[in-house]
């Protein structure tokens, strides 16, 4: 931790500075706040307080405390004001690379006083056209400019807004030469002639170097290209890639110059000089079928599933347990069915269980009961229990018996006018697994009932005990029960006429090249590309997906009735692996990867609410970043402002979302969230103390998430849920090993092992092992 006094580097975790005795209390950048040491994030706006945001906030300070002693100027660099900018990440980029012809000559023909103001306002109008087109100038290499568009502010646009700039940078400077020519007559012999490229591709990009020359840097050949064809460049053109070509293409006449030989590429690289911009105001969009992968080769699953929902139409009960690898088309399948029926009278109910839940009793239903009621968060308790009365009063309960059951579930008060649940947690917990199911039968006399529970992978104890019941039941019940989960998941249910079990395996070679014709809108695409794709598929539906990065890279031309290549086919062009296809996709979408990110650390499915809460972003901005993710296919969404919820496509998209973020950010997430959801979500303490333990654990705060797991294994014992007592127990005693043995751990153990014996002796009996050993 760097002192912002005497600038001494001391250790992590200490209060004072061991050379000058400063306070290290980090203040925050944004509002100014002290806060105490150790703090991530500023406790009164929630800033992250890093090292180098406080070493960059002392800078500034001195900076100002400069700047009020001098006359005020505004050198080129304000155009580009400083930002806090996120740590290194994957993204595309479009760079521009803008050189200076003849710099060389120039300077043997002018003073260098003359020299150095030539240069002065050259960089300054370059610089106010950039900032015009809102564009990142990385670098001034003497005469020369690095420029990044789609960093640190990305645009939808950003192709088209290098180019509009390097367009515009060319105007600015015929200005520029006239105005030179009247101050500087050796001007009129040597005008201002610059060569610009400009390159659209993937990037590695963060801050690089130490101290005082720390600088935003993009590495890669992304910017090797662009300097590269600025080298191939005319004086006073403008060249770009076929990259950036494909990107931009109708809104710039240009001219095809042909492959060229870049310096340092192994390839000839197809280049294209800008003339000037076409009358063009929008882009002509191909009208295309947005949605789904298009389903291929799944047509005796569909015709098995619906021949089961003719059944429970019929009053024979169903039960399809429908398993198969991540990305198979599991959902897929599932989606296909609902809409088969849609135009049928029936009750859908759909709910899914969670790895962050999978210890928390009965979520599944918990979830699937709140959207039933339509809870909001803005209801009141009171209001609440109404909701839960309105719709139990629609069957033939008895309130006084069935409500105080389900206000128990939902952590709701019960009011005087009923009586008091007087059972045993295990009695109570028994009933209240009855009441849902006759509940959910209650449904099926009306109607038929579709109810699909999905990822069973990650079902908690007392979800599975709810589904044996139910399956028990329905054979005289009007219900499919669809239940989906990937292999590693063994299915505790013997086998019976009316369950089916439907594997989904992967599809043959012949069905993923229908598929990938499909996704290509029918038209032909080349043999070589073909069959790289199909091999990267390996037959996994979501591994198609594929094809649409192919689309979009600029490695394809469009004719009438197929593709062609570009040019020669990169052996990396086609991701290797379905997370680098994703990564790509997440980085294209700019800003929206960080709400990807950030809801992904959240989980496979989040609020709208929570978001906006661990956000820093204005509503307006986040509801355009999410439709953006929503428009790319990454999420789906429910329900409506505020209470929209969203749902990653797949769960591998959220796996890699996560993953693509740093250790360090992925524990300033999850600690924010931990705070938003204690601070401005109270709730949660008592009625998810296992997700505020699992947000504190990622987060490494140890001491925080040993209490919550204390919490949430006392109140699964509460409910008789003792598997998941036991989860959360034994979860905090492992984390409790790595605290320092102190008094207060041995207290904290005392606790721990106290629950933890209960519950053991409950699920393995008095005499097992465990449980002498935990008392």
């Amino acid at each position: 931790m760097r002192c912002p006094s005497c600038g001494f580097e001391n250790p992590e975790g200490m209060k004072f500075c061991g050379q000058c005795a400063s306070s290290l209390s980090p203040r925050c950048p944004q509002c100014g706040f002290e806060n105490p040491p150790g703090f991530a994030f500023c406790g009164q706006c929630g800033t992250p307080l890093t090292a180098q945001l406080v070493e960059r906030e002392a800078r500034s300070k001195e900076r100002r405390k400069t700047e009020a002693q001098e006359p005020p100027v505004a050198p080129p660099s304000t155009l580009n004001a400083p930002r806090v900018l996120p740590e290194a990440e994957r993204r595309h980029l479009t760079v521009m690379f803008c050189n200076v012809v003849g710099s060389t000559a120039l300077s043997e023909q002018l003073d260098p006083e003359e020299l150095r103001e030539v240069v002065r306002v050259y960089q300054e109008a370059c610089a106010q056209v950039i900032h015009h087109f809102e564009g990142h100038i990385a670098q001034y290499l003497g005469d020369g400019l690095l420029v990044y568009f789609g960093y640190p502010v990305a645009h939808e646009d950003d192709p088209q807004r290098a180019v509009r700039a390097g367009l515009g940078i060319l105007s600015a400077l015929h200005r520029l030469n006239a105005q030179l020519q009247h101050t500087i007559g050796t001007m009129q012999e040597w005008p201002l002639q610059v060569r610009i490229g400009i390159h659209t591709g993937l990037v590695v990009v963060g801050e690089m170097g130490k101290s005082e020359r720390r600088e935003q840097m993009a590495l890669g050949e992304t910017p090797n290209i662009a300097a590269r064809l600025q080298g191939v460049a005319e004086p006073d053109t403008v060249v770009i890639s076929a990259a950036t070509y494909q990107l931009t293409e109708g809104f710039f006449k240009c001219r095809d110059l042909g492959p060229q030989t870049l310096r340092g590429v192994s390839t000839p690289v197809p280049v294209y000089r800008v003339l000037s911009e076409s009358d063009a105001q929008s882009r002509f969009e191909v009208t295309v079928t947005k949605g789904l992968t298009p389903l291929v080769g799944r047509e005796k699953e569909v015709g098995l599933l619906l021949e089961r929902w003719e059944q429970v139409k019929e009053g024979a009960g169903q039960v399809v347990l429908l398993s198969g690898e991540a990305g198979i088309g599991k959902s897929r399948l599932v989606q296909v069915l609902k809409e088969r029926v849609a135009g049928e009278a029936h009750t859908r109910l759909e709910c899914r269980c969670s790895p962050y839940y999978q210890n928390s009793a009965f979520y599944p239903v918990i979830d699937l009961l709140h959207r039933v009621l339509q809870f909001s968060r803005e209801d009141s308790l009171q209001e609440k229990l109404s909701k839960l009365e309105g719709v139990l009063a629609r069957y033939p309960f008895s309130l006084q018996e069935v409500v105080p059951l389900f206000a128990s579930l939902l952590s709701l008060p019960l009011p005087d006018r009923y009586p008091p649940l007087t059972l045993t947690p295990q009695r109570q917990r028994q009933k209240t697994l009855e009441a849902s199911l006759a509940w959910l039968l209650e449904m099926s006399e009306r109607q038929p009932v579709l109810f699909v529970v999905e990822d069973l992978l990650w079902a908690d104890p007392s979800t599975l005990e709810f589904l044996n019941l139910l399956i028990d039941q329905i054979p005289t019940a009007r219900i499919l029960t669809l239940l989906t989960f990937r292999p590693e998941f063994s299915p505790p249910w013997a086998p019976h006429s009316h369950i089916t079990q439907l594997r989904l395996t992967r599809l043959p070679h012949k069905q993923v090249e229908v598929m990938v014709r499909k996704v290509a809108r029918d038209k032909a695409l080349p043999a070589e590309v073909v069959r790289q794709l199909v091999a990267k598929a390996d037959g996994v539906p979501l591994f198609v997906e594929l094809t649409k990065m192919v689309l979009e890279s600029g490695l394809l031309k469009e004719r009438a009735d197929r593709y062609e290549l570009a040019g020669p086919l990169p052996p990396l062009a086609i991701p290797v692996t379905l997370q680098d296809s994703l990564m790509v996709r997440l980085d294209r979408l700019d800003t929206a990867k960080e709400i990807a990110q950030l809801g992904a650390t959240l989980g496979r499915e989040f609020s709208y609410e929570v978001l906006q809460a661990v956000s820093l972003l204005d509503g307006a901005t986040l509801q355009r970043e999410l439709a953006r993710l929503a428009d790319a296919e990454l999420l789906y969404h429910r329900g409506f402002l505020p209470q929209r919820r969203y749902l990653f496509k797949h769960a591998l998209i959220q796996e890699v979302a996560y993953q693509s973020l740093l250790k360090s950010k992925r524990q300033q997430y999850h600690q924010k969230i931990a705070q938003i959801l204690e601070e401005r979500f109270p709730e949660t303490r008592e009625t998810q103390p296992e997700l505020l333990a699992h947000h504190y654990t990622e987060a490494g705060l140890i001491e925080q998430a040993i209490p919550y797991w204390q919490r949430a294994g006392e109140g699964a014992l509460q409910r008789s849920a003792n598997d998941e007592a036991i989860s959360h127990l034994a979860k905090g005693l492992e984390l409790l090993k790595t605290l320092p043995n102190t008094p207060e751990r041995i207290q904290q153990e005392l606790f721990l092992q106290t629950a933890f014996g209960s519950a053991l002796m409950a699920t393995k009996g008095f005499a097992a092992p465990e449980v002498e050993r935990a008392f």
